[in-house]
């Protein structure tokens, strides 16, 4: 029996303010480097408890500003997990340093603090920690590794807008934070990015990355009646419109909301499949408040294989996902920097089980119970 439509893994969820926001601004003066992007990074700043915010055009270009404000560069080693999508390590290579790659907790598939420890040497310069699926990393645990050997704690927040850790909200527990805002992301604004940090340094570093290394934007110059720029480093142009800005501010009134329905989803999936022989839920550890951009099951049962399962559940209709192949397991890591297959068992060894069940606000509790009863008929729970 096929789906009843097919239930896509992630999706945005766009209503008429947000059209309405973003035809106000199609009508205004500015369609980019205008007013709205300084009033959406205030506002992401004041969401998450923090004095800059400094938006761009993706994800993927925050982790590159991140590394630039950093200083990270040739002759340095950056940590990262080898369980992300590729732009967090990809990100280190732009700016001609090595990403090296400590092996993940088996329980939660976040970067394990222990073998971070192991890989730091004298070219190290900073940690990235990745919040898999929407679980803050061990930030108290990093952050003592980080201190005691002088190094930069870098947070690819990506999945995880709006969680906490030991109370404190994503965004102000390391020296820098990553978000993006994708849209299968927690909000969206179409493609977006943006930097959190309390250190004025980074911010000004990564305001000036994003544009071409120019020290001054337009709104300056303007105001002090001169036309004269200087490009003092080599930058990108990483910058976002207003019209993605303005999308993000209607999204992020709705945040509260989008959280609040993916951890229903989750409990919902929980409460039937922490139950199932043969199926295994991520660990949530108590302390935390989990943002479950990815809701992930490994699979682990005689009766049928990850790849089976994965292309039998999309013929009917119900959108898995794999999430993540090991970075240093791509072809372009291992020509590069000769990395290979035993460097991160644990993480290996979860790949081969790891599948990502739909989960997206739009989605209802029934839903749920039919991406269940596919997947239970699949590994041969239900006749």
């Amino acid at each position: 029996m096929a789906a009843s439509g097919n239930i896509p893994y992630g999706k945005q969820f766009i209503d008429d303010d947000d059209i309405g926001v973003v035809v106000e601004v199609l009508r205004s003066e500015y369609l980019t480097t205008g007013p709205k992007v300084l009033e959406f990074e205030e506002a992401v700043a004041g969401f998450c408890g923090v004095k800059h915010a400094v938006a761009v055009s993706n994800g993927t270009a925050a982790l590159h500003c991140a590394m630039y404000a950093a200083g990270v560069g040739p002759g340095d080693e950056v940590i990262v997990p080898p369980m992300t999508f590729v732009a967090t390590a990809n990100a280190v290579v732009f700016q001609g340093a090595v990403p090296v790659f400590a092996d993940v907790d088996s329980g939660t598939l976040l970067i394990d603090p222990s073998k971070v420890e192991e890989k730091i040497n004298e070219k190290t310069r900073a940690i990235v920690a990745v919040d898999y699926a929407g679980h803050p990393c061990d930030y108290d645990s990093l952050r003592e590794i980080a201190r005691k050997y002088n190094l930069l704690l870098i947070a690819d927040a990506c999945h995880s807008l709006g969680a906490r850790y030991r109370g404190k909200p994503v965004g102000t527990l390391a020296d820098m934070t990553i978000f993006s805002f994708h849209p299968v992301k927690h909000i969206t604004t179409g493609e977006g990015g943006m930097v959190v940090t309390d250190d004025d340094r980074f911010a000004d570093r990564l305001k000036k990355f994003r544009n071409h290394g120019i020290s001054s934007d337009h709104h300056q110059r303007s105001r002090e009646s001169t036309w004269i720029y200087e490009m003092t480093d080599l930058g990108f142009n990483y910058r976002i419109t207003d019209l993605q800005c303005g999308l993000g501010l209607s999204q992020l009134k709705k945040l509260p909301f989008f959280l609040e329905k993916r951890r229903e989803l989750a409990r919902h999936y929980k409460e039937v499949l922490c139950r199932v022989e043969g199926i295994r839920v991520l660990e949530v550890k108590s302390h935390v408040e989990h943002a479950y951009h990815l809701f992930v099951i490994l699979v682990d049962t005689e009766n049928v294989s990850r790849e089976s399962l994965f292309r039998s559940l999309r013929s009917r209709g119900v959108g898995v996902n794999v999430h993540y192949i090991p970075v240093h397991l791509h072809p372009f890591y291992r020509n590069r920097f000769g990395t290979a297959e035993g460097l991160c068992p644990v993480a290996e060894e979860a790949y081969e089980k790891i599948l990502s069940l739909p989960i997206f606000p739009a989605m209802q509790r029934d839903q749920v119970d039919e991406v269940v009863q596919h997947l239970l008929a699949e590994i041969g729970v239900l006749k």
